[in-house]
């Protein structure tokens, strides 16, 4: 069963920086896996906000967080990362890491299998 954790969440004022990490278990299938970054707010259908290929060779980001967002890796130390500057009130949500198991880091959510609780991130004006 792949289990995956979010840390880093919290309050932060409005071009504030934040930083999200996502630990991932088993190991031996994280590093196989592309992994994604999605947020929602209650109400709101989920939105994707980033996405990593397996080898983290690849990223997509979503047009509301491009140029504010970065995305990527550690298949060592089983963790994906997204760093999030220039904060906005509208990314206030919850964000979850995902993972996908085709390992192409797709941007559809029904192809993440295995999600993580979230983390609450809420940016005040």
């Amino acid at each position: 069963q792949v289990q995956l954790v979010e840390s880093g969440g919290g309050l932060v004022q409005a071009g504030g920086s934040l930083s999200l990490s996502c630990s991932a278990s088993p190991e031996p299938f994280f590093s196989t896996f592309g992994m994604g970054w999605f947020r929602q707010v209650p109400g709101k259908e989920r939105e994707l906000v980033a996405t990593i290929t397996w080898r983290g060779d690849s990223t997509y980001y979503a047009d509301s967080v491009k140029g504010r967002c970065t995305i990527w890796r550690d298949n060592v130390k089983n963790m994906v990362n997204l760093q999030m500057s220039g904060l906005k009130p509208e990314d206030t949500a919850v964000y979850y890491c995902a993972a996908d198991p085709s390992g192409r880091g797709t941007r559809r959510s029904g192809d993440y299998l295995h999600w993580g609780q979230g983390t609450q991130v809420t940016v005040s004006s």
